[in-house]
C-alpha cells in the first residue's frame, strides 16, 4: 500500500504544481476563483496523501532518533522541511481564497488571490524532492524514471 500512495502522490504532485502556476496566473487576470478552488482541492488531495506517508512511514521511522535525523539532511527534508513547506503551501492557498472571497473590491481580490496563489506555488516549488538534490526523487515515480 505505501508505494501506491507515494505513486500517486508523486504523481498528483504535477496536477498541484500545474493548478498553482494556472491559478496564479489566472488570479493575475482577474479570473483566479476557479482556478483558486481547483487548486485548493488538489492540494487539499496531496495533504491527505502526504498525511498519509507520513504517519505510516516517517515518523515510526523518525521516533526516538530525532537528533540524528537532523544531522542527515535528506532525513531532515522529508521529516521536517519537507511537510512543514507543503502545510504552509496550502495555509497559504486556503488563507487567499477566504480573504479573496471577503474583499469587495475586484482589484483587492485578484491582488490577494495572486499574492497567496503565488507564494503556495512558490513553496510547492522548494519542498519538492527534485531528481538530483540532497533528498531528490525520480520525476515520475512508479515508472522506472
Amino acid at each position: 500500500m505505501y508505494i501506491t500512495v507515494l505513486t500517486i502522490h508523486s504523481w498528483v504532485r504535477w496536477l498541484a504544481l500545474l493548478a498553482g502556476i494556472f491559478a496564479t496566473v489566472a488570479a493575475a487576470r482577474g479570473k483566479g476563483d476557479r482556478a483558486g478552488l481547483v487548486l485548493t482541492i488538489t492540494l487539499d488531495v496531496q495533504l491527505l496523501l502526504g498525511l498519509i506517508l507520513y504517519i505510516t512511514q516517517t515518523l515510526p521511522s523518525i521516533q526516538g532518533r530525532m537528533a540524528e535525523v537532523m544531522k542527515d539532511a535528506g532525513a531532515r527534508f522529508f521529516a521536517v522541511e519537507h511537510i512543514t513547506m507543503m502545510l504552509v503551501a496550502v495555509i497559504v492557498t486556503h488563507v487567499g481564497r477566504v480573504l479573496a472571497r471577503k474583499t469587495a473590491s475586484p482589484e483587492g481580490r485578484q491582488m490577494k488571490q495572486m499574492i497567496c496563489y503565488g507564494i503556495a506555488t512558490a513553496f510547492m516549488l522548494l519542498a519538492t524532492p527534485w531528481p538530483g538534490l540532497r533528498a531528490g526523487r525520480p520525476l515520475f515515480r512508479g515508472l522506472g524514471m
